[in-house]
């Protein structure tokens, strides 16, 4: 199986790719993109012999091409090269493994050129859903959800595609902070924000499951993958990260995966789906275990969670704002210019500014994320 990966030197790519060496026998990796890490992508690229690697900047094209020119492997930047990655004739399946709303356009050319997409990049169906889902079905695209949640409801459904879903269950590891209450969250740092207990990510998503912003775009993501309305999305607080979501159906029954909180096993399952191959993942040990909790969260405490549950029921381009106002604030978050618990307030006034539109387009919807921007950093 040929394999294009758009992000390969982030969290989601490199752990791709760490599958795809574990089966060099089934793999083959034709392209890769990065945005600006360029050491890491011509390792990549003399290890796994693409035909083409892309880059966000020309500058760091050009310096890339003349540490490849011995190689023999194209290269290409912007937003053409992200194009290129997602429409490249020989691959069989495109890993979305980028970060942020840049991964919307590539997905739509993915899906246009009839490949397969492994979904790890949310943003992508949290703003654009309305134009992502219809557009597979008319191409016979599939989209299979790499998120280990998504991918969790996703297997649950094998076998019951023709049974009508009652509630979806989303589990969410509870972040650095579960438990705490408003005034703790006022004292909390960004190393307290980045040591998330479970899960190894990068850090935009660390802090967003922190603060549970990304469980609410999961939630929005949800409703496009498995159309579903809001009011059937539980979110259950579970601290051990084992049970990974679960579907109830009408007749009461409750199927769910559970595993040991590593993405590589979401992420294989992706690109070997149906089949099930052996994995580099270790095996859960429900002895070791022992115990599985899960509570509710608290929507005023985690006050993200509930504006996302907001801007669902209001849709239109709202999940765009929410999404492209939580991009801008975190990034100051990130370089200490705001406080953690400013991050749902600037969310908020991003949502109340910016003006509705009720069935975006892509141009519409990016032009509604330079407003949610604009609203967060004047």
């Amino acid at each position: 199986m040929n394999v294009s990966i758009l992000g390969s030197t982030g969290s989601i790519g490199t752990q791709t790719l760490s599958v795809i060496e574990s089966h060099p026998d089934l793999f083959n990796v034709t392209s890769l993109s990065c945005g600006s890490n360029i050491d890491l992508l011509e390792t990549q690229a003399r290890k796994f012999k693409p035909d083409t690697v892309s880059v966000a900047s020309e500058k760091d094209a050009y310096d890339l091409r003349s540490r490849l020119k011995d190689t023999g492997i194209k290269v290409m930047s912007g937003m053409d090269g992200l194009l290129s990655t997602a429409a490249d004739p020989r691959s069989d399946i495109l890993v979305t493994g980028i970060v942020g709303m840049k991964g919307i356009r590539p997905t739509i050319e993915a899906i246009k050129a009839e490949k397969n997409i492994a979904l790890a990049n949310k943003e992508t169906l949290v703003c654009a859903g309305h134009i992502i889902m219809p557009l597979a079905k008319e191409y016979n695209a599939k989209i299979i959800p790499v998120d280990s949640e998504h991918s969790a409801i996703f297997q649950s459904l094998q076998g019951n595609e023709d049974n009508p879903i009652k509630k979806i269950i989303l589990t969410a590891s509870g972040g650095p902070f579960a438990g705490m209450t408003r005034d703790d969250l006022e004292k909390v740092t960004l190393e307290d924000a980045l040591s998330n207990p479970n899960w190894k990510m990068g850090k935009k998503v660390t802090v967003d499951s922190a603060d549970m912003v990304n469980k609410g775009l999961e939630v929005m993501e949800a409703g496009w993958l498995f159309n579903v309305r809001r009011d059937q999305i539980e979110v259950a607080v579970h601290r051990q990260s084992i049970l990974h979501s679960a579907v109830e159906f009408e007749d009461g029954a409750i199927i769910g995966q559970m595993g040991l909180p590593d993405m590589r096993l979401p992420i294989q399952y992706a690109l070997t789906y149906p089949k099930r191959l052996k994995s580099p993942v270790e095996s859960l040990d429900l002895f070791k275990v022992s115990t599985l909790s899960f509570t509710k969260p608290d929507l005023n405490v985690f006050r993200g969670l509930s504006l996302a549950f907001s801007a669902m029921d209001k849709g239109g381009n709202i999940p765009t704002a929410f999404n492209a106002a939580d991009e801008a604030a975190v990034g100051l978050f990130l370089q200490r210019k705001i406080r953690f618990v400013e991050i749902p307030e600037l969310i908020e006034k991003a949502m109340n500014d910016v003006r509705f539109i009720e069935d975006p387009d892509v141009d519409e919807i990016e032009e509604t994320e330079k407003e949610a921007i604009e609203s967060v950093v004047k």
